[in-house]
């Protein structure tokens, strides 16, 4: 970095495959996604993995997944020097108490001060993340024109924007904070606080056209060297751009566990307990709002980048749709790669290509409106729908995990046999057709 602040040319003699979810992206297709869900939003996914509206948060590990998220990376440089963990070390709150004071506290509240605790380093290293990424990302390569400004201000958002906010919420818990180290009530600080994460509505919105332009500018062999140092370098503790910048949408999705864990801990007859459950219906909502927010806007973005062969395809459901329930890639009976959106009212097949080094989608055959669809769940190897339908799928004697979608009316003379990679996920979308 410092040979980069002086405007030394700089090589990096390998990239690494960073892994996160390409969607969307030149490279392959992931299979059926489910969306909207702020818990799954462009979040690190394995291979196989499965987004759809409304998909709940699962579970998180509080304590670690206080720290910075994002999926394991391995340095491709074998010289490079080893980087320390992801996870900062920690302490706990009662490793900090004297003897006697740890006599003093019933375990019921030393748990409780432990989630509180919790909460307020959470913020911290939020915080501290928040601005290394401006300091050691966003301001050099602004400075040594990696980038420029108009495509940093499109990837990294407001993000320093909302340091003051977290600073608040810290500095309120520092005030509450006796000279013994224990917070008494911590409620009415977050039913003030939690409302104004509606601030993040606007900044999760963008974050799958910021991951796609970010993905299109790793292309350039300077931000490929640039973003490679910074990988190996200590600061970012093995943790890749994309990381840093998914941060906050991280951390949202952690405030209802996090005020559940202190809730759970708070006895019955303390004043906290009502005010604690209006904090977690709040946050609840907070990300209601923000999940149909980024919904519509993640909707908008695929529609966008659809391309029609025919006027005759351009069916007004598709432009007026709000919701893109699942989508995901699929095979057709010749083998061929299709990538397929299922929107609130209208089931489109789509080719993907690359137009100038971006990613669309080009509208194959005619959109099926889901009043006018047709849903066959077939079996293993199924034939009856007429044809020979063995072999279609490769060498194997059966073709797996398939199903069948057509307009009702047969006077259009359109189906589509589909496959799926596994039986997991043709039920997944069976299910989510069905249910549409």
């Amino acid at each position: 970095l410092s040979s980069l602040r002086n405007g030394v040319g700089v090589t990096a003699s390998t990239v690494c495959s960073l892994l996160y979810l390409q969607e969307p992206s030149n490279k392959r297709v992931r299979p059926l996604a489910r969306v909207t869900s702020l818990a799954n939003l462009i979040s690190p996914v394995r291979n196989g993995a499965v987004r759809r509206f409304g998909q709940t948060i699962q579970s998180f590990a509080l304590r670690s997944d206080s720290k910075s998220p994002g999926c394991a990376q391995k340095s491709c440089s074998r010289s490079a020097a080893p980087t320390p963990p992801k996870r900062r070390n920690s302490v706990l709150w009662s490793e900090m108490l004297d003897v006697n004071m740890k006599e003093s506290l019933s375990t019921k509240e030393i748990k409780r001060q432990e989630a509180i605790y919790e909460m307020s380093r959470g913020e911290q290293d939020l915080i501290e993340d928040l601005k290394l990424a401006r300091k050691a990302y966003h301001d050099p390569m602004l400075k040594l024109s990696i980038m420029s400004e108009e495509e940093l201000t499109h990837i990294f958002g407001d993000l320093d924007s909302y340091i003051p906010l977290h600073e608040d919420l810290l500095a309120s818990l520092g005030e509450a904070t006796k000279p013994d180290g224990t917070v008494e009530q911590i409620g009415p600080i977050l039913v003030k606080w939690l409302p104004r994460l509606h601030a993040y509505k606007g900044y999760c919105s963008n974050q799958l056209a910021a991951k796609a332009l970010l993905d299109q500018k790793k292309q350039d062999r300077r931000v490929q060297d640039f973003l490679q140092r910074c990988l190996e370098s200590p600061f970012s503790r093995k943790l890749d751009l994309w990381s840093f910048l998914d941060i906050p949408r991280s951390r949202l999705v952690k405030y209802p566990l996090l005020l559940k864990e202190i809730l759970r801990h708070t006895p019955k007859d303390h004043p906290d307990i009502q005010i604690l459950e209006e904090a977690i219906s709040i946050i609840q909502g907070v990300l209601s709002d923000i999940n149909l927010k980024k919904g519509e806007s993640e909707c908008q973005y695929y529609i966008d980048k659809l391309e029609y062969l025919d006027e005759k395809q351009k069916d007004p459901r598709i432009e007026g749709s709000k919701a893109l329930l699942c989508h995901g890639e699929l095979k057709n009976k010749n083998g061929h790669k299709l990538y397929v959106f299922l929107f609130q009212d209208i089931l489109v097949l789509t080719r993907p290509v690359t137009r100038n080094e971006r990613q669309a989608y080009q509208v194959y055959r005619q959109p099926i409106p889901i009043q006018e669809l047709l849903l066959e769940d077939l079996q293993d190897g199924d034939v009856k729908m007429g044809g020979s339908f063995r072999g279609a799928f490769g060498n194997s004697d059966k073709a797996k995990n398939i199903f069948r979608v057509r307009f009702q009316d047969p006077s259009p003379g359109q189906s589509h046999t589909l496959q799926a990679n596994d039986v997991f996920h043709k039920q997944q979308w069976v299910n989510c057709i069905r249910t549409a």
